[in-house]
């Protein structure tokens, strides 16, 4: 992403708070996995999205007086010692010079700094219920500046929730934040392409999720989310992340994984035929998810509401299930009972951006979001029947469906940026003949 990017961002961040006012937004710690061994480090979002800096210990400050603005960092200082083991840092002359910081301090200084900061300002913007530590600190000083207020000290006399600024602008990716999604979204499907021309019975789990993570590391990204690889009866649960099963012929495999790019996600589910032939029950139900899916697809696009997907595809998949005879009685009134949650029990989608589950409030004054070009989601229905299933015929037993796209909202509708990876049963079977 391009330093102007981020220099656009913070002049619409400006625009939006209010005079008089200092923002303070921190990244997250380095967290530690065990004794001497770190997880690999992955900056908050937000504070990338603001300030381009994939550091730890740093805290981002935005400070608005009238017309003038200022952006202010703390990172670690430049540390040859410590660069030798743990990497480069860009240090505070760095933050100047290539991130475009007015000014940059030592980490170390931000407490000392505070009373400076906020001095003079009348609105203070944190990001509350998250870095519970850089907020208490500030809170902390601005209790004692109070005690100075016979002397005329100003302080902030207002705290307001950053995230509904920062969420709201996140929201609407920019034309050069879709490109990077399209991409990523183009190097995951050709994961999953490699993912099930692999795929074979008596393989287990974690060789289907090999190849598949590889062309995601070959093309220059990370894994967005742990990826779920799930044969038979572990595709009937959601978030099955242990992918160590052995593949039996004649069975599903469902796979949910995505690329991350440049710190945006994608997000993709295929469900497959380990022998590479549906059978009659399986393209029965996987058959009944894809047309759910399109159904809900169709009603992603501008002036639709969020849930217009959601209620499409419930519906779809209702009708689906009472003619199968796995639901009796009207639809109407199944939907309404909410009776397709026995098969079917989350929502249809959700946001996507520079988090998987991307921020972005659904449902602002109380009414469900009016979707928008440049607004980003995913479309995932499906149907989970796992084994001893009260009322199910047996030949559907451990039949676990999803089908899910990124979806991007245009001026004219919508564009399905993991359109790469087959779903149709016949697609499906060709690929995974060759």
């Amino acid at each position: 992403m391009k330093i102007s990017e981020f220099a656009s961002r913070r002049k619409k961040l400006f625009s939006a708070m209010k005079d008089n006012s200092v923002a303070i937004l921190a990244t997250n710690k380095h967290p530690v996995r065990n004794n001497d061994a770190e997880y690999p480090f992955r900056t908050d979002s937000s504070f990338y999205y603001l300030t381009g800096l994939d550091e730890p210990d740093s805290i981002a400050v935005f400070s608005k007086k009238g017309k003038k603005t200022e952006f202010t960092v703390f990172c670690r200082p430049r540390n040859p010692d410590q660069e030798i083991w743990t990497g480069r840092r860009l240090g505070t002359e760095g933050v100047v010079s290539k991130l475009k910081a007015n000014k940059a301090y030592k980490i170390d200084e931000f407490v000392g700094k505070l009373p400076e900061l906020l001095v003079g300002s009348v609105e203070l913007y944190l990001s509350l219920g998250r870095d519970c530590e850089s907020n208490r600190r500030v809170m902390m000083t601005l209790s004692k500046l109070k005690q100075r207020a016979r002397s005329g000290t100003q302080t902030p006399q207002r705290i307001h929730d950053l995230d509904q600024i920062v969420n709201e602008m996140r929201l609407i990716k920019s034309p050069a934040e879709q490109n990077v999604m399209r991409k990523a979204a183009k190097i995951a499907a050709k994961g999953h392409i490699a993912a099930m021309q692999a795929c074979k019975p008596g393989m287990k789990e974690f060789e289907v999720q090999a190849p598949l993570e590889q062309v995601f590391r070959e093309n220059g990204c990370e894994c967005a989310y742990t990826s779920i690889v799930g044969g038979g009866e572990n595709a009937c649960i959601l978030h099955y992340v242990e992918n160590k099963a052995r593949l039996n012929n004649n069975e599903l495999l469902l796979i949910d994984a995505g690329a991350e790019l440049d710190y945006y996600a994608s997000d993709i589910t295929r469900t497959f035929p380990t022998n590479g032939k549906f059978n009659a029950a399986q393209k029965e139900i996987y058959e009944l998810v894809l047309r759910a899916q399109l159904a809900a697809i169709r009603n992603a696009k501008p002036g639709k509401r969020w849930d217009a997907p959601h209620k499409a595809a419930v519906r779809v998949l209702t009708e689906g299930l009472v003619a199968l005879k796995l639901l009796k009685g009207k639809v109407a009134d199944l939907i309404k009972n909410e009776e397709y949650r026995r098969f079917y029990m989350h929502n249809t989608g959700h946001w996507l951006g520079m988090d998987v589950h991307d921020v972005g409030n659904y449902k602002p004054d109380g009414k469900w979001r009016v979707f928008k070009p440049g607004m980003v989601l995913t479309v995932e229905p499906g149907l989970y029947i796992p084994a001893k299933s009260k009322g199910v015929p047996k030949r559907y037993w451990d039949i676990g469906v999803r089908i899910e796209d990124d979806v991007l909202i245009t001026r004219t509708g919508n564009e399905i940026l993991s359109k790469d990876v087959p779903k149709s049963v016949a697609e499906i079977e060709a690929l995974m003949a060759q």
